[in-house]
């Protein structure tokens, strides 16, 4: 919606990457078109929407940190010392000793362009793992929510003729939680909010956290192809509740 932005130029920024003299709208934003039930719940759970967008705001800081961890380790790099994260951290590295993730630098935090569905995004990683060719999506977030399926897709597709023996996709979430020595309720601090879940037994009467740890969830989504074909959907959604701006820069 162009009355959101200033100019022109602040449209393009905020919503795409310039790649060789031409202007692509973001993977990412395209993707935000669609309903997100999670983020309501939360919105719902605050109590204003400025409380909610500081910790919102925050999270997203925190995630940032992770994912730069996460990076350097992926390309042989001692990430930065932060106590605040640190759980995490050493749960990746565990994980990706255990899985044996083989990557290259040139294909971390990869920029991509798809040229026929007039595209980009940026891949956190190609990757090589359990024998398959790849895409490596990290994420920091409570759960694997669905919606990554279309982000992911989104780079398959552009990155499919670059690699042949592309095949799959994996998603990888990473999170800090402590678990009650009592009750099994397990509890995230994640932007200043303390989220609790139990375990399916009588919550404690005091809980009793253990200390922080990684958390790791790692899940394979090799069929691709529908998840695509809905991207391409959101991506027309996108344009129609854009289109003055669109128009406005030429893209349309």
């Amino acid at each position: 919606m162009y009355n959101d932005f200033q100019t022109s130029e602040t449209f393009k920024e905020k919503n795409g990457y310039d790649v060789g003299g031409v202007w692509y709208p973001r993977v990412t934003k395209i993707v935000d078109i669609k309903a997100k039930p999670a983020l309501y719940r939360f919105y719902a759970g605050v109590k204003n929407f400025a409380e909610g967008e500081s910790v919102k705001n925050k999270s997203a800081s925190e995630g940032t940190a992770v994912h730069e961890a996460v990076e350097a380790i992926l390309l042989g790099r001692e990430p930065k010392n932060d106590p605040k994260i640190q759980p995490a951290i050493k749960s990746f590295q565990d994980f990706i000793n255990q899985k044996n993730i083989h990557v290259t630098e040139d294909f971390v935090e990869k920029r991509v362009v798809n040229h026929n569905h007039r595209y980009a995004g940026t891949v956190d990683a190609v990757a090589f793992i359990d024998g398959k060719l790849g895409v490596l999506d990290i994420k920091t977030s409570q759960a694997i929510y669905r919606d990554y399926n279309l982000q992911t897709s989104a780079y398959m597709d552009a990155l499919k003729d670059e690699f042949t023996g592309l095949e799959t996709r994996w998603i990888l979430k990473i999170d800090q939680i402590q678990t009650c020595q009592f009750c099994g309720a397990r509890r995230r601090l994640k932007g200043g909010i303390e989220k609790i879940k139990p375990n399916g037994r009588l919550p404690c009467l005091e809980h009793a956290w253990s200390e922080m740890r990684g958390d790791i969830e790692f899940q394979e989504f090799p069929h691709w192809q529908n998840d695509f074909a809905a991207f391409l959907g959101a991506k027309k959604l996108w344009e129609w509740e854009n289109e003055s701006s669109l128009k406005k820069i030429g893209y349309l």
